[in-house]
């Protein structure tokens, strides 16, 4: 596959000025992180700019006095040779001083570019997952947008000093050029001709290829995002046990380097062609550098220019070349950042849905949790993706009151709690806690109230009890409620036989890191929903799928103790957690097919019957 057409065939310079519109905002960032590294800066860049050409003055008058205290001195009409050669010797003095202040400012610039790339990354890195923070559930499902935040993510974080760095790369440059142009232009107006002749092919050449280097880093990104997937699944331990066990090594491996071996081949293809043309062209500026040389000779051979002067010229014409090549490559390479910064502000200006709710209490008190005709069906241009999820759900859960969601996999029992934790919203319809609307809530205020534990729950490389804590943020360091919570989940039995108890790292991430089982883990994540104290709507989605039947039991008793005067959620398979619910809905396909009471559902022989029959056989 190969790029689009219609990117890989526009000219080379299209866009090429209007895209530096991000230099401000670069600089921007680079001020707001330090605006005296920013000024420290500025001074070392006019340092060093207009020292190198001082510089070529003083070593002119040091070659010409030189000439001239010989010239005394073999015609001795200065007998006194060291009264000739002091004033050389002082130039030779001030030379040593520029050198050592222009050594100084470059010094200067490199301290404060190091300093700043930690701060200015971590600074980009702090706004991309801020960034993240803002966007919903579901534009993280985008694939489109997760490609901005895996490029911005790439590439972005250090893009943004490079680019000042070149900027002020490029002020230095034009300072010694405007420098060196004074001194030229004494010489011929047309030596500044030609040194603008010699370095102006290669800066087209690399515009061009820079161009076509960041078409294709953005055109393959997918392709990058499955190299880091795979690279992950080969390499973590939640995956290994599964990739050992079905011999997926050798089959992703292959994969991994088939992506590889096409991206390299693009890349090799890339590389070839940028850096030949650039030789090719690289070869002009070293033919106008010899001209210009061969030029000067002649003219100190004709009389018209004395040594001093010549050596002066030849320093100037060459430093001028180098500083204008720099200078033409650093504005190669700002158009190149500022491409890669477009990757990062198309992110962070990606639209997020603003934070309009602010009520903290319901208009009707003990109303409790309506669903009003709701229906749900996933964004996407596909057409099997826009196919609802949930069609016409209607139900009342009020405080004290238990819902026992049953269904098969994928019948969208999941997806009604995220819409009751407003992580998506519904298509149609409308969902009331305590009279009011949910997106008339303050985010903040409705999830406090809720304590949920998916079947996907997240498994914290942390501490024990900074994975309880993070049930509730108020209460992250707090021992006292990790013990309670622990206590209502059932986890409190075996981290107080852990060597550190609460202090215990989880996971392999870490050193002398703890793995648990996956019932342990379950009783983790039911303990982390009843950090929240405050909490009266408990949703279980499938809580106890891997603990055993006693462990089961014991749970939904505490659960049932713990839930007398809330709103309880289940969902679950086994169907001797839910039938003690006062309400049951069954689920097929995003409808709701029977509900009632489990002695109610038993009794119109239906699907529910159905499907406790079947189960009930197997203990038979």
């Amino acid at each position: 596959m190969s790029p689009p057409p219609s990117e890989s065939t526009s000219s080379p310079l299209s866009g090429f000025f209007g895209v530096f519109r991000y230099s401000r905002r670069a600089l921007g960032l680079v001020w707001e992180t330090s605006r005296w590294m920013m000024l420290g800066l500025a001074l070392c860049t006019l340092v060093a700019g207009v020292l190198p050409a001082v510089a070529a003055w003083v070593g002119q008058l040091i070659v010409d006095g030189v000439v001239s205290a010989m010239e005394a001195h073999q015609a001795a009409t200065d007998p006194n040779l060291l009264a000739s050669i002091t004033p050389v010797l002082t130039l030779v003095g001030i030379e040593a001083v520029i050198i050592a202040l222009i050594a100084l400012a470059q010094r200067g610039l490199s301290a404060q570019q190091s300093l700043l790339r930690a701060l200015l990354g971590q600074k980009v890195n702090v706004m991309i997952l801020e960034k993240a923070g803002q966007l919903s559930l579901s534009q993280f499902e985008d694939s489109e947008l997760y490609d901005q935040l895996t490029r911005a993510r790439r590439e972005a974080s250090t893009r943004p000093l490079a680019l000042v760095n070149k900027t002020f790369g490029l002020l230095q440059n034009a300072i010694s050029l405007g420098s060196f142009g004074v001194l030229l232009v004494q010489f011929s107006p047309w030596a500044l001709l030609i040194l603008v002749a010699g370095a102006l092919p290669v800066f087209i050449s690399e515009a061009k290829f820079s161009g076509d280097a960041f078409r294709l880093f953005r055109w393959r990104s997918p392709q990058t995002r499955m190299q880091i997937y795979l690279e992950t699944v080969l390499a973590r331990e939640d995956s290994i046990k599964e990739v050992k066990l079905f011999g997926l090594e050798g089959l992703f491996l292959k994969r991994y380097r088939d992506i590889f071996t096409k991206l390299f081949a693009e890349d090799r293809r890339l590389t070839l062609r940028r850096e030949s043309w650039g030789f090719l062209l690289g070869l002009l500026g070293t033919l106008t550098f010899y001209a210009a040389y061969a030029w000067v000779v002649i003219e100190t051979i004709a009389g018209a220019l004395t040594l001093g002067q010549m050596t002066m010229y030849l320093m100037v014409f060459k430093q001028g070349q180098a500083a204008l090549s720099a200078s033409l490559t650093a504005i190669s390479g700002m158009y190149e950042d500022n491409l890669y910064l477009s990757n990062l502000y198309e992110y962070l200006e990606q639209p997020v849905e603003g934070e309009s709710g602010t009520l903290t209490q319901g208009a009707l008190p003990g109303d409790g949790l309506r669903f009003e005709h709701v229906s749900f069906s996933y964004p996407g241009g596909d057409s099997v993706l826009q196919d609802p999820v949930l069609h016409d759900i209607s139900l009342h859960l009020c405080p004290g009151q238990s819902l026992a969601l049953v269904g098969e996999n994928g019948s969208g029992k999941t997806t009604l709690i995220k819409l009751l934790t407003r992580l998506y919203h519904p298509t149609q319809g409308r969902i009331l806690l305590d009279g009011s609307d949910l997106r008339d809530w303050s985010t903040q205020a409705l999830r406090e109230r809720t304590g949920v534990i998916f079947q996907d729950f997240v498994r914290y490389q942390l501490q024990v009890g900074e994975n309880l804590g993070v049930g509730d943020t108020h209460a992250f360091n707090d021992q006292e409620r990790w013990q309670n919570a622990a206590r209502h989940g059932m986890a409190d039995e075996f981290i107080t036989r852990m060597a550190n108890g609460y202090k215990t790292q989880l996971g392999r991430w870490f050193k002398n890191g703890q793995e648990l089982s996956g019932g342990q883990w379950q009783k983790i994540a039911l303990s982390r929903a009843y950090m929240r104290e405050n909490a009266d709507i408990l949703v279980l989605d499938e809580p106890t799928a891997a603990m055993d039947a006693a462990a089961e039991a014991e749970i939904f008793a505490r659960f049932r103790e713990h839930s007398r005067d809330k709103m309880a959620i289940l969902i679950s398979h086994r169907f001797s957690t839910v039938r003690s619910a006062d309400l049951i809905l069954v689920i097929d396909q995003g409808h709701i097919v029977e509900r009632g009471t489990h002695e109610e559902l038993l009794a119109t022989a239906g699907r529910y019957a159905k499907l406790f029959q079947l189960q009930a056989a197997g203990y038979k």
